[in-house]
């Protein structure tokens, strides 16, 4: 069976979760007494990834010395430095690329998304789809939404506010616009796809570049599932009311 390796954003600054991220990585921000961080681990775990790499940034060292003695288990932890700038998710992705193992397939986690859909049935639709890319959405009232086909194939993206639309083939008239949630299986190919014209720069332009031409599927689980981006202190607040108000037993399906 394939390997699955994972990869986790943490390199944010926070800016809007200030005064929490003056002293403190995203990432080590709370949510009851779990770091966010936290969750996002112990999913990469609980799918099977063998190696996760973490990438840093704002607080650095904090994140390190959290990860130093934190117990792994099975999963090896490696971390890519960006220290001297921020590259985005594209960006962050191809500096972290020769981290990976060969050929394992890669689940790429956002630490400021709690979430508890169920990540299994989004990895076993990836591997039997045999797609390039499977992205987690969801259809929910968002600032940007990715445009999908029929087939859940992705054929464009759409900014609601601006009015800004890119669609890949003029003629389609039927595209259905969903949320992303941050979450997204690749092959490993997909790396040796990428075409860098700058360092910095996002996931989501490479994702509408290569839909052209390879399988980038949307996929939306069968049953309904809870899903905070914990960008602003107001949503880590709405986030961790729910999280604590759950059963110890509902708690659990968001690791």
């Amino acid at each position: 069976m394939t390997a699955l390796n994972a990869m986790i954003y943490a390199a944010g600054k926070g800016t809007r979760l200030q005064p929490l991220t003056l002293h403190t990585p995203k990432a080590l921000v709370t949510i009851g007494e779990y770091p966010m961080l936290d969750f996002a681990l112990a999913k990469a775990e609980r799918l099977g990834a063998s190696r996760c790499i973490i990438n840093i940034h704002h607080h650095a060292q904090q994140l390190r010395d959290y990860l130093e003695q934190r117990p792994s288990g099975n999963m090896e932890i490696l971390i890519s430095d960006e220290s001297d700038g921020l590259l985005d998710t594209g960006g962050g992705l191809l500096k972290a690329a020769p981290l990976f193992e060969t050929g394992a397939d890669l689940l790429l986690l956002n630490a400021d998304v709690l979430t508890n859909a169920p990540l299994e049935q989004l990895l076993l639709f990836h591997r039997q789809s045999q797609s390039l890319a499977t992205l987690l959405v969801q259809e929910r009232k968002a600032s940007r939404y990715l445009l999908f086909d029929h087939t859940m194939q992705l054929a464009g993206w759409q900014n609601p506010a601006t009015g800004e639309e890119i669609r890949l083939h003029a003629s389609q008239s039927d595209l259905h616009p969903y949320g992303f949630n941050g979450i997204q299986l690749l092959q490993h190919r997909f790396l040796n796809l990428i075409e860098p014209k700058e360092e910095k720069f996002s996931i989501t332009p490479l994702y509408l570049q290569m839909a052209e031409r390879h399988s980038i599927k949307g996929f939306i689980p069968q049953q309904a599932y809870e899903w905070f981006d914990i960008g602003s202190t107001d949503k880590l607040n709405k986030a961790s009311k729910l999280f604590l108000s759950c059963s110890p037993e509902k708690r659990r399906t968001f690791f």
